[in-house]
């Protein structure tokens, strides 16, 4: 079993700051301001806190602090003013380093202050487009880069789902379904999809704006479709494409729902996600949407 990362090279810290390395290399020389260990070949490698310091720092750097002025600083002094210049309108960007910690440190207490205090200010679809999408585009190239590992982002994701899962809790109490709307809204992921955070929001979304929704899930089969299509006349079909099916397979995939699902009747078929990139618009059916952003989806609810 691979081992948590706990201290980490200067390329992660160029990653996770995006400072780059050659200008930590030069701070770190000229002001003092990291102290690393090195290993027997030489190599330096930093720890949490050389981590958590370095984003402070590349935070005031970023809203005009030299780092002239910054070394100088104490570190309650530099923690003091990051946290008074968060309360203004950078409030996303120290956010996402703050989240970025709590995942590195698996710290929930973190994560939940950090949420808390963005709700204080931002509706929970604020909070999820303005934080939570540019810091998961962050993640996604950290793991990329081999800074994180797949635990890290397990546990990010899952703090973030349990976040959707609450708010969409609360709209079924809040918020009731429009009585004249007949459409049912059907979301789920194909075979061997199990990246269910985009459709979940999407859940959301359509359940904010008082829509009728079915929610099935990850890696769903298309032959169980056949279940819903006597029971309700008005489907329409939403699945969010990650990784599944892969760029050989996602026309099979399509032409799959045409026969199974459209076999009596032609229902629509909303895709959205990264996969969706893949596929050549101009050659599909009427009945198959998709969409380059969720915003994009939810301006026409």
């Amino acid at each position: 079993m691979e081992h948590i990362k706990q201290n980490f090279s200067i390329k992660d810290l160029e990653h996770l700051s995006g400072i780059k390395a050659h200008t930590i290399r030069i701070w770190e020389k000229r002001y003092n301001i990291l102290h690393p260990e090195r290993t027997d070949t030489n190599i330096r490698t930093y720890d949490g806190d050389n981590l958590q310091k370095l984003l402070n720092i590349a935070f005031l750097n970023s809203h005009g602090y030299k780092i002239s002025r910054i070394s100088k600083m104490k570190e309650e002094e530099i923690n003091n003013l990051v946290q008074r210049i968060s309360a203004s309108a950078s409030e996303e960007n120290r956010s996402r380093n703050a989240f970025k910690l709590a995942m590195m440190n698996f710290d929930e207490r973190l994560f939940q202050n950090t949420y808390n205090k963005l709700r204080e200010k931002k509706t929970f679809r604020e909070v999820f487009h303005d934080v939570f999408l540019p810091l998961l585009d962050e993640i996604g190239m950290l793991w990329q880069t081999d800074t994180i590992k797949p635990i890290h982002e397990h546990y990010i994701t899952e703090l973030i789902k349990q976040k959707i899962y609450l708010n969409i809790s609360e709209l079924k109490f809040s918020n009731p379904i429009e009585s004249g709307d007949e459409k049912m809204y059907v979301l789920f992921l194909p075979d061997n999809e199990i990246h269910d955070l985009g459709i979940l929001y999407l859940n959301y979304e359509l359940l904010a704006a008082g829509r009728n929704a079915i929610y099935l899930g990850p890696s769903l089969p298309l032959e169980n479709i056949d279940y819903l299509l006597d029971k309700h006349d008005n489907l329409i079909f939403i699945s969010y494409l990650t990784v599944s099916p892969t760029n050989t397979n996602i026309h099979e995939f399509i032409d799959k729902f045409q026969k199974q699902v459209c076999k009596k009747k032609q229902r629509e078929l909303l895709l959205f996600g990264q996969r969706t990139r893949e596929i050549e618009t101009e050659e599909l059916s009427d009945n198959i949407k998709v969409y380059t952003s969720i915003p994009d989806f939810t301006n026409t609810l």
